[in-house]
């Protein structure tokens, strides 16, 4: 055995030497020296080696294994990214440690002056650079709203050259306005100088439409002037001495300086299409500039822009809903809710006008488009002070009843006695119980309704002359009481235009009011609720209207439900009269409101007279003829209704005799009759 492993080992020192002879020493092993014939070394310069690697190179760095150094791996590469990206990463990480220790609520004043001052000298005049930056630009806000003015001063100053850079860019446009929030006059003037020539740009892009309606809602008068004035013309464009004039409606400036009707139009045109395209439609600068552009309009331009409005009236766009908290972010995905455009537009008087140009002038199909788009948001239409107006034309123009009835009128039942003690609910119930009366509605708002595109108004008259009838527009006149009209200055003809649609509008209303089930409903809630009601200063008035059955008798069907509502309010009349002062309540008929209220019904409704004389006054009107009861039981004097004056003369007449009550005098009762 010893002689075989000897044998097998030699032979293996023979195998290995041969292959070391042909292939060289084995991998890993370091280079043998190479020497001459005569056993000396070779120059290492004549030889060149070329080094050989080792195991060691080919080791791969080590990859992270536990979940931890995968984190700490991926955040180490991240920050080398951002430090790459970004020239001032590092000052923006000071500046953000530093804004997270300034905006805290149980920070000082004295301390956070500091750290408003120590951020603006790291900032070290960088305004430009960090402005544009989205974390580093909120930094520079909360500075701007809490730094001195002198501070101010120096950031306005130092951005005052690169305010047209910054206000088209998307973080920087949010420091523009609080600059502006923060402004004082002069700089306000400043900036507004800066925009000139450039509004018209500005508008059209979408960050920086922004900006120019922020400077114009700020901006007086004259300031809001030379900002749409550049929209009007090129000369206004281009001189700046000529936006100095104090004309205000476009019609005006055109006479006054001369320029060209059909050169304005085509400006504005060209000015105004990039915009609609763009569907930037938000602003008060631009709802105000396309009521101008009506004025002048022609009858092919102005029915090609409202053909592109009504499209766009109906789109939507993320908002949140006022009416959820939104101060939780947490909440904030979930309540969020489509806003079409016609809902955000009024919330201007110039966007209510625009809208109500585009509901009146569009088709029925467009109408029904308009009518859906708004049905999730007829609560808050309601309560809002445009947004009322807004329904009210649609009550007044829109012929499909059932759509309405369905997507309007319904929404109204469920909320039916916060409508009525609301400001801006009431106007819808009271424009179907007393259409277009000024004492509900006002000047302001019954100009609103009867605006229209004087192009397209004078084609709309000359249809209505040739298709309807007289029986027609002597309806319409039955409707519109000429009173209403002289009084809020707008006349006959424009208020015809603004009830539109096909529709005979005393059918309307009566289907909308009556058919829809709404009056019932709106009698029972004045019934439960006549004492509030009678006692509050804009319930009063729909509980007037219900109670005298509306104008031209409309809820003359209904009689049965209105003499119901009569003895409601005659059995809070009956109550006893409580001469303790330490009541919370006095008597009806000694309230402010409800007193007058009573007294007008008296005069406008011989059936309610009779009842509230039998249930309350009968043999009680020595007792009511002082203070604010008086004018109650002097009502019955002055009643147009001989019934109602024969009924309390008996009574009544001695105390004239005795001078507790004073008689109406013949100009009075001439003036009740009339």
């Amino acid at each position: 055995m010893a002689a075989i492993d000897e044998l097998s080992g030699s032979k293996k020192r023979k195998r290995d030497s041969s292959s070391l002879s042909k292939k060289g020493k084995p991998f890993g092993s370091k280079p043998a020296k190479f020497q001459s014939a005569g056993g000396s070394k070779k120059d290492p310069k004549s030889f060149k080696s070329k080094p050989v690697k080792t195991y060691d190179a080919f080791e791969k760095k080590k990859e992270p294994t536990t979940p931890r150094e995968k984190r700490l791996a991926a955040k180490e590469m991240a920050e080398e990214r951002k430090k790459k990206r970004k020239p001032n990463y590092n000052l923006e990480k000071e500046l953000a440690s530093l804004w997270e220790k300034m905006r805290r609520r149980n920070v000082s004043k004295e301390e956070k002056s500091k750290l408003i001052s120590e951020a603006l000298r790291r900032m070290n005049e960088k305004y430009l650079e960090i402005a544009s930056s989205h974390v580093s630009a909120r930094v520079l806000q909360t500075c701007i709203k809490y730094c001195s003015q002198t501070e101010r001063e120096t950031i306005f100053e130092a951005l005052r050259p690169h305010f047209l850079t910054l206000s088209r860019k998307k973080y920087a446009v949010h420091l523009v306005n609080k600059l502006l929030d923060t402004a004082t006059k002069k700089q306000l003037e400043a900036f507004i100088s800066s925009l000139h020539g450039q509004v018209s740009s500005l508008l059209r892009h979408t960050v920086g439409s922004a900006v120019v309606d922020h400077a114009y809602q700020l901006a007086k008068g004259s300031q809001k002037q030379r900002l749409l004035m550049e929209m009007y013309s090129t000369e206004l464009q281009l001189f700046k001495d000529l936006t100095l004039t104090n004309s205000g409606r476009l019609v005006d400036i055109i006479s006054k300086l001369g320029l060209q009707k059909s050169s304005v139009l085509q400006h504005m045109t060209s000015v105004i299409q990039p915009i609609l395209e763009k569907g930037i439609l938000d602003y008060s600068i631009i709802h105000t500039c396309l009521l101008e552009y009506f004025t002048i309009a022609d009858k092919s331009s102005a029915t090609d822009v409202i053909q592109q409005l009504l499209p766009l009236l109906t789109q939507e766009s993320s908002g949140i809903d006022e009416g959820m908290q939104a101060s939780k972010k947490r909440k904030i995905k979930k309540i969020r809710t489509k806003i079409p455009l016609l809902v955000r537009m009024v919330s201007t008087r110039d966007g209510l006008k625009v809208g109500i140009l585009c509901i009146k002038h569009g088709s029925a199909k467009e109408r029904k488009k308009i009518v859906k788009g708004i049905k999730e948001h007829v609560r808050n239409l309601t309560l809002d002070q445009c947004g009322s107006v807004l329904l009210t034309c649609i009550l007044s123009v829109v012929d499909d009843t059932k759509l309405v009835t369905k997507i309007i009128i319904d929404g109204l039942k469920a909320m039916l006695k916060e409508l009525v003690l609301d400001r801006n609910g009431r106007l819808l119930l009271l424009q179907l119980l007393h259409p277009q009366c000024a004492r509900y509605l006002g000047p302001e708002n019954l100009a609103c309704l009867a605006s229209s595109v004087p192009s397209l108004c004078a084609q709309g008259e000359e249809e209505a002359t040739s298709e309807e009838g007289s029986e027609n527009r002597s309806q319409l006149d039955v409707d519109v009481p000429m009173m209403d009209i002289d009084k809020s200055g707008v006349s006959e003809k424009s208020m015809k235009i603004a009830i539109g649609g096909k529709k005979d509008p005393f059918i309307r209303r009566r289907e909308l009011l009556v058919e829809s089930g709404l009056a019932e409903s709106l009698i029972n809630t004045c019934i439960e609720n006549a004492n509030e009601l009678l006692r509050s200063n804009f319930g009063k008035e729909v509980i007037f209207e219900v109670a005298v059955g509306g104008a031209d008798g409309i809820l003359q069907s209904l009689s049965d439900k209105l003499a119901d509502l009569h003895k409601a309010i005659a059995s809070l009349a009956a109550l006893p009269k409580e001469e303790d002062d330490s009541k919370e309540e006095d008597h009806v008929f000694e309230n402010f409101h409800s007193s007058r209220t009573i007294r007008k019904l008296i005069l406008d409704s011989p059936s309610f007279a009779a009842i509230l004389w039998k249930m309350a006054l009968e043999g009680k009107c020595e007792m009511w003829a002082h203070g604010h009861s008086c004018k109650v039981v002097s009502a019955f004097l002055e009643s147009k209704d001989s019934t109602v004056r024969n009924l309390s003369k008996l009574e009544l007449q001695p105390l004239i005799n005795r001078g507790v009550l004073k008689a109406p005098t013949g100009e009075q009762l001439k003036k009740k009759q009339a």
